[in-house]
């Protein structure tokens, strides 16, 4: 089998075929400028220290911001994000300070808030998909 192209009457190999089907293009429901924006954002976010209003308060706060980047950029990382700069600004807290003062004390609802934050900014990173409450298009 010969190209009309091929001068040279060298036979040419067609490409080869997959059976599998592909799997749809990713939607995002933002522009590539705009999600490194909110991922930015995001990251700003997740560093406020939520813990003034309540542990259950602040835990549904992390989570929220958590969610709310992955519902907004549509990306794991958007969720990843907020949750690195959550977690960062927890490790400064924690630490003690030069004067012997610590900005968060080493207690109990201080160490359930560090790992439930922990565990609800990874978990919501590593969703495999939105729960269909919040995933955008038609519902059925």
């Amino acid at each position: 089998m010969t190209h009309p192209d091929n001068r040279l009457g060298r036979a040419t190999v067609p490409a080869p075929r997959s059976s599998s089907p592909q799997p749809p293009a990713a939607e995002y429901p933002l522009g590539a400028r705009a999600r490194g924006g909110a991922y930015i954002l995001l990251t700003v976010l997740g560093q406020a220290l939520w813990s003034a209003g309540g542990l259950v308060l602040a835990l549904a706060g992390v989570a929220a911001v958590c969610v709310g980047g992955r519902v907004l950029t549509g990306t794991r990382p958007g969720a990843a994000l907020p949750a690195a700069g959550w977690f960062a600004v927890q490790l400064i807290a924690l630490s003690p300070r030069p004067e012997g003062d610590f900005l968060l004390v080493s207690n109990a609802e201080s160490y359930i808030f560090l790992l439930g934050g922990m565990i609800l900014g990874v978990a919501a990173a590593t969703m495999r998909t939105l729960p269909r409450l919040l995933q955008s298009g038609p519902r059925r």
